[in-house]
């Protein structure tokens, strides 16, 4: 059999469709199997007597989960090749059908045609948790978001004012509604009801007066009752209610990922580098795998992090720079988020930020150049398996020592 061959496989939910091409580009044979380990196992097997087998896929979802399991258990080299990727190739082989077996032609074509494709590597347990915990955490966040937004505008419908007096991202506010939402449910009872109300639901005692008087003040100022107010009341308890019990639910899985984090080898030392907290640097994880030496170099992850400018030249243009295109958002909203928080505090990185901004740079840039600097940070950490921690005495790190840790 000859030397060395690639298989290309488009990835769907049911079946995937695999083919295989030599060195010259020939297609050595194309065939459809199911999303079952026996079958990926025999097409492992079938190519079992060549020297060198590279595989390629153009999904890292779920649907090629067991497709990737299968492949690390046997130890094959796994390469990405994104579906943009897949369909600019496209055109550059002939016809125009679009087929499960032209894709995975072109999939294999791609990989051997191009040798800076990212090997993709099965993550460790802890970084498979906390993707499905970060994951269903950003659902819920998401969900409690539209809540909100649904509870204001029927709130908005027969009490506006009562709608400007709390803040309905907490669970304060959000108490108060799921008994009193219209200005006759406030005006019918005493303020000690609506105290011992607040408080069995876990207000605490100095909010409460400030939250009795606001509503009193909004409920005598108005006296009209509006259509379809009783019923609107209705759905605004009960969405106050059901976000109340959104909101407890996050908090727990806060704590659940919290617990999950520390038990990786690397939180101790992302939980040291300023900006980063236990939610961000389990995130950190969740992107990455749980290691981010599989990238190869800190400026690769900063092209992943959409954190390295590329060049935009054309004609008389010269030097201009723009954010790629293709990058992982939520890497880059780690990162960002990162230098927004330790910007703000005493030390190396704010320093590094107020001397961005002294050299004329925007607060946006600024910080996008302190969010590059702390990938390096980050990757210095990791490959040294330290943790950042300023010297004892009153005397801190400087910028330069942080560069030096990048370097």
């Amino acid at each position: 059999m000859d030397e060395k061959i690639w298989v290309g496989i488009d990835v769907g939910r049911h079946a995937h469709h695999a083919a295989a091409v030599d060195e010259a580009g020939t297609v050595l044979w194309s065939r459809r199997l199911p999303n079952d380990q026996h079958a990926i196992e025999a097409l492992v097997d079938r190519v079992a007597g060549v020297e060198t087998v590279v595989w390629a896929i153009d999904m890292t979802a779920p649907e090629s989960a067991l497709l990737r399991g299968v492949l690390a258990a046997r130890r094959q080299q796994i390469r990405y090749v994104p579906g943009r990727v897949v369909h600019s190739m496209t055109g550059a082989f002939a016809g125009e059908g679009k087929t499960d077996a032209r894709d995975a032609v072109v999939i294999a074509q791609t990989a051997r045609l191009r040798g800076d494709l990212a090997t993709i590597t099965v993550p460790d347990d802890l970084a498979i948790e906390l993707d499905l915990l970060t994951g269903h955490r950003n659902d819920l966040v998401a969900e409690r978001t539209r809540g909100i937004n649904r509870l204001r505008g029927l709130l908005t419908r027969i009490f506006p004012a009562l709608e400007r007096c709390f803040d309905y991202s907490t669970l304060t506010g959000l108490t108060f509604l799921t008994r009193f939402a219209t200005p006759s449910a406030i005006a019918a009872v005493s303020d000690d009801e609506i105290y011992d109300h607040l408080r069995s639901h876990g207000v605490r005692r100095p909010t409460i007066p400030k939250m009795i008087d606001k509503a009193r003040a909004a409920a005598a100022a108005q006296t009209v009752t509006l259509p379809g107010e009783a019923t609107t009341a209705l759905l605004v308890q009960h969405a106050a209610t059901s976000l109340v019990m959104l909101t407890r639910q996050i908090a727990d899985l806060d704590k659940q990922i919290t617990e999950v984090f520390r038990r990786h080898r690397h939180a101790r030392i992302l939980e040291s580098v300023p900006g980063i907290g236990t939610r961000s640097g389990a995130e950190l994880v969740a992107i990455t795998g749980g290691d981010l030496t599989s990238f190869g170099s800190p400026a690769r992850l900063a092209a992943y992090a959409g954190l390295a400018p590329v060049p935009h030249d054309s004609g008389n243009r010269r030097g201009a720079l723009r954010r790629p295109q293709r990058y992982h958002r939520g890497l880059r909203k780690v990162f960002y988020m990162a230098a927004l928080n330790s910007s703000q505090r005493d030390g190396p990185s704010r320093e590094f930020y107020q001397r961005k901004r002294r050299e004329k740079r925007s607060h946006v840039h600024a910080l996008i150049a302190l969010a590059r600097r702390l990938v390096d940070v980050v990757w210095a950490l990791i490959r040294d398996g330290r943790v950042w921690l300023p010297r004892p005495t009153v005397e801190r790190v400087s910028v330069d020592e942080v560069g030096a840790m990048a370097g």
